[in-house]
């Protein structure tokens, strides 16, 4: 039979105490910069409805939809509302979205050069029911009013 001596099984007790603790803070550290990312993807949405509805008027989708059609409006600009609308994810979006999705996604895209088809593709997801984990963060602090 194998014993242990007290020394040992103090070592060892040690030792998962600190594994304990350094698992405990490297969850508080990701559930950190998860919240800390979450704001920040909505204070985004948020400055990027504000903006929209004070331009054109009506609702976030509704105003974010007019930017997006606007071709006086350049590409970069284009891109971050197709970006907001699909992290609001509301299914209006979808027909206008699809719209300017030709399915061709190139390795490299200028975001002032072209609509984005990486990001239609992801806010296409995103709209079509696709799951965004940090939305049910950010909307409780970002409510439209």
């Amino acid at each position: 039979m194998f014993f242990h001596t007290k020394e040992k099984i103090m070592k060892i007790k040690t030792a998962k105490v600190k594994l304990f603790y350094a698992v405990v803070a490297g969850i508080s550290v990701f559930l950190l910069f998860f919240f800390i990312g979450s704001i920040w993807i909505g204070y985004g949405v948020h400055r990027q409805c504000q903006d929209a509805k004070r331009e054109y008027g009506g609702d976030c989708v509704g105003a974010l939809i007019a930017r997006l059609e606007d071709e006086h409006n350049g590409f970069r600009a284009r891109n971050q509302v197709i970006w907001a609308l699909g992290q609001i994810g509301d299914m209006r979006a979808l027909p206008i979205l699809q719209s300017f999705y030709t399915g061709n996604i190139p390795d490299k895209e200028p975001l002032d050069g072209t609509i984005s088809q990486y990001e239609l593709k992801k806010a296409i997801n995103l709209t079509s029911g696709g799951t965004n984990i940090s939305a049910f963060i950010w909307r409780f602090f970002f409510r439209e009013k």
